[in-house]
């Protein structure tokens, strides 16, 4: 990929890439090293770019391999020698009411989906951010995690209801749970 044209896709595609980084890492400093590894990986590439059918998604891809490779080295090193985080997750999600009663219970819903979400396994996880928070269609996130349509579907069917019921078991309601599981990935 040449300089110029990499250089257009981080002008068009630059703030979305950023924003999945961050929802998979959870950590600025790790999502950040990641967006960078994204296009250098792409400007180090061959790729040629198709910019009839979704340009974004190739980039989407190598930003999840590069994160799934370093999950995994992450995790070999981890076997060998613990690593502890001293960094608290940078990302609070915050909405604003004018109620303080509202902004508790609001950042009360947000911090269990936050934790309900961290929880899952990136396999349930990936194809859940993609497709709500980048309206990623489940044959682009199909193509980005190079499986079949049936398994991305069946994944975000997993992924809502595990939502669902761990909200249900800590007793919030199903349409309140759902306006809020919305405005999370918004």
């Amino acid at each position: 990929m040449e300089a110029k044209e990499l250089e257009k896709c981080i002008d068009i595609f630059g703030d979305d890439i950023y924003r999945f980084c961050l929802k998979i890492c959870l950590n600025k400093d790790d999502a950040e090293d990641l967006y960078q590894q994204t296009f250098l990986k792409a400007l180090e590439s061959n790729f040629i770019l198709d910019w009839d059918n979704n340009p974004k998604a190739l980039f989407f891809s190598i930003s999840y391999k590069i994160y799934k490779s370093n999950t995994r080295k992450w995790a070999r090193r981890n076997s060998i020698a613990s690593i502890i985080n001293i960094d608290e997750k940078t990302e609070n999600i915050l909405f604003s009411y004018e109620n303080i009663e509202n902004d508790l219970l609001e950042k009360s819903l947000i911090n269990e989906i936050t934790k309900i979400i961290d929880s899952l396994p990136d396999k349930i996880k990936i194809p859940l951010i993609l497709y709500y928070l980048f309206n990623f269609s489940t044959s682009n996130i199909s193509k980005a995690i190079k499986k079949p349509i049936g398994t991305v579907k069946s994944r975000l069917f997993k992924g809502r209801n595990t939502i669902k019921k761990r909200l249900e078991d800590i007793g919030y309601d199903f349409k309140y749970y759902f306006l809020h599981f919305i405005r999370y990935f918004s």
